[in-house]
């Protein structure tokens, strides 16, 4: 039955905000892949297929949680589907982490029901309908941009597949997709280590930058604000080890609501199996550390920075999987955890160590970092004076353009004018009687005037 003592934590952590939802829903989605991995690695069972016909399946939107990863719908459409299949689904019940990382080939997918995998070959070529149209738009706008395009990099949008065959989901397929998402599930705590690294750095330059730019009265009072802060948010009461007995404890009783005297580590870890899969996954783990981050973060605090808050759950968890993941599945199962209660550690009565009291960098780092931000704003200012100039070229152009525009218009306008003058002469002319001269019927040339001329015998 599933706790509701877990919803309120859940309920809680909500009111927190800033979770980090790609952290958190690493451990399911891990579990799965290295299940499916693992557990090709058994002797296939004979099936007859022609008894066995399993009814047609409408896909929905993916239930397990997300990864992060950029093909995470395709990777979790395709385990969904492999768990509908009842005879590999039977697979998912052993596992073994080296034979993930050996990456054994497997031959179960042959044995998965014919209506499955044409489903599942559905999912790659839809799946790579995506990845064209992604790497095309890529393409175009590093091309329009000037910029050199590395192809190499994006191929490698292609690695979690088998690209050489775009129509079917092959052995290769399964085999390219859990050895993607296991190297890339294993690099994300890092990722967000350094991520959270970077925020720090920025936070103190940009701080110390907004000193340089105060007088002295100001920076004195803001150094001295500052400090008070700090002090204000170091004052907060002891934080249990993580996973020690002292830190579960305090959730049976605060949490739970028990007494704790009567704590039992079986019980309590059956409590928080909220889905009852009989594993305390990442997310149920740190779901436990609410209680003790609540006590060095409060949001409506001004010295409590929320993402710093997640940094150190991110810590705990790790903390606690380092001591309790023996197997290194990136889960804690019972045995796992009520061996690890039988633990010199276990007993760990010292206060867990904050942020605040581990520096994440150097003054060293810090200069790295601030010149890195130099360069990076030395070459955004270089390639906006660039564009400044390509701009007043573009519009000095556009002006010489006008002003020939303007010229062949008066030019057309002109030639026009002296056209219809000449015709209206034309026409004048053709309306005029032409003068005769005597003996002569030819007219007279246009301007010349008739003379009388004497006839003889006339005086």
């Amino acid at each position: 039955m599933v706790n509701p003592i877990f919803f309120f934590l859940a309920g809680e952590e909500k009111k927190r905000g800033l979770r980090m939802v790609r952290g958190r829903a690493l451990a399911r989605c891990g579990l799965v892949l290295l299940s499916l991995w693992l557990c090709i690695q058994s002797v296939p069972i004979s099936v007859d297929k022609t008894k066995e016909k399993p009814e047609e399946e409408e896909l929905g939107p993916p239930e397990s949680a997300e990864t992060g990863l950029h093909y995470d719908r395709y990777l979790r459409e395709v385990i969904e589907y492999l768990e509908k299949d009842p005879h590999f689904k039977e697979k998912l019940k052993n596992a073994n982490m080296e034979d993930i990382k050996q990456g054994k080939l497997s031959k179960e997918l042959d044995f998965v029901h014919h209506n499955f995998r044409t489903k599942l070959d559905e999912l790659k070529r839809e799946e790579m309908n995506r990845l064209r149209m992604l790497i095309k738009a890529k393409h175009d706008i590093q091309g329009g941009n000037g910029r050199t395009v590395d192809h190499q990099a994006l191929l490698k949008q292609f690695e979690h597949l088998n690209h050489m065959n775009p129509n079917t989901f092959e052995v290769e397929d399964l085999d390219r997709l859990i050895k993607s998402a296991t190297k890339d599930l294993e690099n994300f705590d890092k990722d967000r280590h350094d991520e959270f690294k970077r925020y720090e750095m920025t936070k103190e330059h940009e701080r110390r930058e907004r000193l340089k730019n105060m007088n002295e009265e100001d920076r004195k009072k803001e150094e001295q604000h500052y400090e008070e802060m700090k002090k204000k948010h170091a004052d907060h009461p002891k934080v249990n080890h993580p996973g020690s007995e002292d830190q579960l404890k305090e959730v049976w009783q605060e949490a739970d609501g028990l007494d704790p005297e009567d704590f039992d580590p079986k019980t309590f870890f059956k409590m928080h199996d909220s889905n009852g899969d009989g594993f305390l996954d990442e997310t149920e783990l740190e779901a436990l550390f609410t209680k003790e981050l609540e006590k060095v973060y409060n949001p409506e605090n001004e010295e409590d920075d929320m993402v710093e808050m997640e940094e150190e759950r991110l810590r705990m968890r790790e903390h606690v999987m380092n001591e309790v993941d023996t197997n290194k599945d990136r889960l804690v199962s019972l045995s796992e955890f009520m061996a690890a209660t039988k633990k010199e550690e276990f007993l760990e009565k010292d206060e867990w160590e904050t942020l605040d009291q581990n520096p994440l960098y150097t003054e060293e780092e810090l200069r790295e970092f601030e010149q890195h931000l130099a360069n990076e704003e030395n070459d955004i200012n270089k390639k906006s004076f660039e564009l400044q100039k390509q701009r007043e070229e573009l519009e000095r152009k556009q002006e010489e353009l006008n002003a020939q525009r303007l010229g062949l218009q008066q030019a057309v306008e002109e030639m026009e004018r002296l056209k219809a003058q000449s015709t209206k002469t034309d026409i004048k002319r053709e309306g005029e009687p032409a003068p005769v001269v005597p003996g002569n019927n030819q007219p007279l040339p246009p301007g010349h005037q008739q003379q009388d001329v004497p006839v003889p015998g006339h005086s």
